[in-house]
């Protein structure tokens, strides 16, 4: 039920991370329906560099953010199916997937919207009961 339980939990994040990306590149999900405030964000700088802009920050931003789900599914989903005694073994790699579906849950909370709030907290639920699948 561990093995299980991270494999779920992993997929969960790296299909909201596909979505993610196919929302940012392939429909206009991410745009704004005030176009004065797309005006504003394609001429304007951050303070940091006016090498982009905050449009460009912006849709940068979310695809690092997709890949990043990505990244954890295609290294935690494969670890699971061939090394879960690995995983097992390790309090740092059997509790990275619950520190980080934990921060992304929060961010949800806090800065997002009710999908990726319910999406995340499945995927916390299959971590949490996996580690608490491994303790019994």
């Amino acid at each position: 039920m561990y093995q299980i339980l991270l494999i779920v939990g992993a997929s969960v994040l790296g299909v909201l991370g596909v979505v993610h990306i196919v929302y940012i590149l392939l429909t206009d999900k991410f745009s704004v329906y005030d176009l004065s405030v797309l005006d504003g964000m394609k001429s304007t700088s951050p303070k940091i560099t006016t090498e982009t802009t905050m449009w460009e920050a912006w849709i940068g931003f979310n695809l690092s953010h997709s890949l990043g789900l990505i990244l954890f599914a295609f290294m935690y989903i494969p670890l699971a199916l061939n090394h879960v005694d690995f995983i097992k073994g390790s309090v740092w790699f059997s509790s990275i997937p619950v520190v980080f579906s934990a921060g992304y849950l929060f961010l949800a909370y806090r800065y997002w919207f009710r999908i990726p709030l319910i999406v995340v907290s499945v995927s916390l639920i299959c971590f949490i009961g996996a580690q608490s699948n491994f303790y019994i």
